[in-house]
């Protein structure tokens, strides 16, 4: 695992339990979806499940923390159009472009653990063809960057004009962009910024992704929130 990229996983660990989150998630990058999706950073396998649910021609999932290469692996297993590395994207991307010719690349909960996300987001660019797409899913608001964004090495939290201009600066065309999770903004701020917690317990993610989350997806899809925990973004390559 490379130390600039600052990412052990410990978030995805805990993150497996929030299926209803997930599925959220998905449902808005859905509609935008192709064929060929690599996904980025996928853990143990958790937002991969979902992703086998879809139609896909293939689907190459990267993941660079070899503890949960291996969850990844049993999870989800290796399959004529499902293929898996354990390595950063960087060191992979050619590799992929030529093999697997991806129309969508996924970061979830991962873009905020890279040093140089610019870079990144230059590489992905160059991987994906003309008219291919990034979904982009990252924490938000600077004033939320508290105890457990450092213990896990978060970078940054991005604002969501802050990262539209970057994936604009790096040769995409932002399609969908919005703020996520409106009801989580107290919970993260009281916790991480109050407390000072360095947890992220699995049983409260459950609590929250079983209680909250469908309340909080049924109102963010009548109206989309002025702020959120979360910063969602779809962009397509010019």
């Amino acid at each position: 695992m490379s130390e600039k990229h600052g990412y052990a996983g410990k978030d995805l660990e805990a993150m497996s339990f929030a299926v209803n989150y997930h599925r959220w998630i998905l449902s808005i990058f859905a509609p935008y979806l192709g064929s060929r999706v690599v996904e980025v950073g996928a853990g143990t396998g958790s937002f991969s499940e979902l992703l086998l649910e879809q139609r896909l021609e293939s689907l190459s999932l990267v993941e660079p923390s070899s503890a949960m290469y291996q969850q990844l692996c049993r999870r989800v297993g290796e399959s004529q159009n499902v293929k898996t590395y354990n390595d950063i994207f960087e060191n992979v991307a050619e590799r992929i472009r030529s093999g697997e010719r991806p129309d969508s690349i996924i970061y979830v909960n991962v873009l905020e653990h890279i040093a140089d996300d610019v870079h990144e987001l230059n590489v992905i660019n160059k991987t994906l063809d003309t008219g291919g797409r990034i979904f982009i899913f990252v924490p938000a608001l600077r004033w939320l960057h508290g105890s457990y964004d450092r213990a896990i090495n978060h970078f940054r939290r991005y604002t969501r004009t802050e990262l539209e201009k970057k994936c604009v600066a790096s040769g995409f065309k932002v399609i969908e962009s919005r703020y996520f999770d409106l009801l989580g903004v107290l919970p993260w701020w009281v916790k991480y910024k109050v407390l000072q917690s360095n947890n992220m317990e699995p049983g409260a993610v459950r609590f929250y992704d079983q209680r909250v989350v469908p309340i909080a997806r049924t109102l963010e899809s009548s109206v989309t929130p002025p702020i959120g925990k979360n910063v969602l973004l779809i962009g397509e390559k010019l």
